[in-house]
Formats: C-alpha cells, structure tokens, sequence
C-alpha cells in the first residue's frame, strides 16, 4: 500500500475515534463511527487475497448495519424528549436499539459471528486494531450512556459472552480466532460491570488493550500465524517465548500477573452490589478461556528437538531487539503491585 495512503487512513482512523470519544451530540458521535469504518476497509483488504476481501464486506456490511441502529434508535429519542444529548436517552425503545447496536459494534453475543472471520482475513496488524483501537469509540458510547441502558440486558449479554467467547475458542488453531475469541470474552467482563462502576471498565479495556497489543506485537516478530508453527518459533526468539507464556497467562487473570487486576476489582464490585451470584458464574466461565490460554502458552515454550524443522537452522541468525515489546511486556505482567496507583488514577 502507498505510504500516504496509509497514512490518510491511520489520520481518519485516529480523527474518527477522537470525534466519537469527545462528541456529546449523537450526529457527531455517528460521523465518527462512520469516519472510522470507512478508514479501516481499505486497511482490511490491502492483501487483495479473497478471505481479506470477504472479511471487508463482512466488516462493511455488520458495521453499516450498527451504525443505521443507533443513528434510527437516536432519531426516536430525539422525537420523543427533543434533544440529542448522548447521555440522555429516556425511550425505551432507543435504549433497547442502542445496547443492540453497540453490541453489534463490539462483536458481543450474540452479534459476534462477524467478528472472528474478520480477524482471519486480516494481517497481524489489522487485527490488533481491529481488536483495541476499533473497540475504543462502541466503548466510549456504552460509558455515556451506561446509566440509561438495562443492566439486566447488559448483563445478559456479557455472561452469554464469557461463555461463547470461551467455549467457542476451545477447538481452534489459528492465532488470529483465539485471540479474536478472547476478545470476545474480555468485552464480556468489560460490559458486566459497566452499569454499576464504569470507571471499571474503562481500567479493564486500558489493561486489555496492553496485554493484546503485547501478544499481536510478539506474534507478529516471530511470524507465527497457527499453533502448529508455534510449536517450532523457540528456534527464532526463546526468550521472547518465555515471555509469550507470562503475557497469555496475564491475559487469562492468573495472579501475581497484571491480568488478575481487572477481574479481581470486577468480582469485589458486584459482590458489593449485592450480585454474588453473577460473580460467581463469569468467574467460573473464566475457566473456558484458561484452558486455550495455557494451550498456547504450551505450545510457545514446548521444545521440539532441532531435526523437527526443515528450515535453516533459526537459532544462529542475529534477531533485531524490538524496545516497544520489551516494554509492553513488562508492563503486561508486573502491574498488580502497583494496583493502589493504577485505580486511583481512574
């Protein structure tokens, strides 16, 4: 792709989250959702393969469709109460449209078919965007407009996406669904404890975001795009394998890891709320997701013997030091001591 190309595209998808984010009137905050879907198309199909084509009509099409539901579920709110302040949405049909259509946005269950395929089609870098940057804008309308919205559905749909997002990542093999399954999980643990503390979510989307930038960022240096060549990338980078496992354990909340930070705060938050029961049951759905988390921290740091590849011998070539990994590595596992810190600053 041309270099100002890309750059247009990464300035509209950078000006589009800011507008949404920053916006109080629901046509500012459409514009830039529309800002944002139309930059990252181009991003999604640059390889022109067939699978990177239909996951831009997929994105294309679902996206479209988010964004036709909350610009009609707006307009109902604006005829029935004569304004259009984000925060203020009092129909309880627009409110019912709008949690639809900001689940649609995220991929939350049951609107979270399209997400997956998407990933798939994608490049490694893509699909980081796709999983943190284009989270940020739906984010930020559930955050506004959290206190109008049924907490009962929201949390309907969050445990639903604990559930489906860790069963669902149970039998796959590429790198790219797993993660995107993850992803599905996470914003499941994001969306249950928005109604009640969003502060919460916010810190949880923060670490979320830092933990999978951390694991996109190393599987993309050590080009690994399926469990099958994972099992041989310890020729390439040992220790960044070794610092694989520590991420993919953080990101499933293992303690003394920075994972551990945002669930345990959540699990604390609706125990006070009085919701011991919905605790519990996200945190046994948790489960699901360890399980496809430590396949793959197996599969990083298992050690095959050296005749099982039938490339170049990897481990005598010089490896270029990458300082932005390093970096979010360690902030992705050594952040629970500072915890105090971290949530006063949200």
């Amino acid at each position: 792709m041309n270099p100002y190309a890309k750059l247009i595209f990464t300035m509209s998808l950078m000006m589009g989250t800011s507008i949404t984010i920053s916006s109080n009137h629901w046509i500012m905050a459409w514009t830039g959702l529309e800002i944002n879907t139309l930059a990252i198309i181009p991003l999604i199909s640059k390889s022109h393969h067939p699978r990177s084509i239909e996951a831009a009509i997929k994105y294309f099409l679902t996206q479209s469709t988010a964004s036709a539901l909350i610009l009609f579920s707006s307009l109902i709110n604006a005829w029935s109460t004569g304004q259009w302040d984000i925060t203020q949405m009092n129909h309880p049909t627009s409110c019912l449209m709008m949690t639809m259509a900001i689940a649609m946005k995220l991929g939350l269950v049951p609107f979270h078919f399209w997400f997956p395929e998407v990933l798939q089609g994608s490049s490694m870098t893509t699909a980081l965007l796709l999983s943190t940057l284009m989270k940020l804008p739906p984010i930020s309308l559930l955050l506004m407009t959290s206190q109008s919205l049924n907490p009962t559905l929201l949390i309907l749909l969050a445990i639903s996406s604990a559930l489906i997002g860790g069963w669902m990542g149970l039998n796959q093999t590429q790198t790219r669904k797993i993660l995107a399954f993850s992803s599905i999980s996470h914003l499941g643990w994001m969306t249950v404890i928005t109604a009640y503390n969003p502060h919460l979510t916010t810190l949880t989307f923060a670490l979320y975001t830092l933990m999978t930038t951390t694991i996109f960022l190393s599987l993309t240096q050590i080009k690994v795009l399926k469990l099958s060549t994972m099992l041989i990338s310890w020729t390439k980078t040992p220790m960044l394998n070794a610092i694989i496992m520590l991420t993919l354990l953080s990101l499933a909340g293992l303690p003394p890891l920075t994972g551990f930070m945002p669930k345990w705060l959540i699990i604390q938050e609706l125990t006070k709320q009085e919701m011991t029961p919905t605790a519990t049951i996200i945190a046994m759905l948790s489960l699901l997701s360890l399980f496809f988390y430590l396949r793959l921290a197996y599969h990083s740091t298992i050690t095959l013997p050296p005749n099982s590849s039938n490339h170049m011998k990897l481990w005598r070539t010089n490896k270029t030091l990458n300082t932005p990994t390093a970096i979010l590595s360690t902030l992705s596992t050594s952040l629970l001591p500072l915890s105090p810190l971290i949530i006063t600053m949200f």
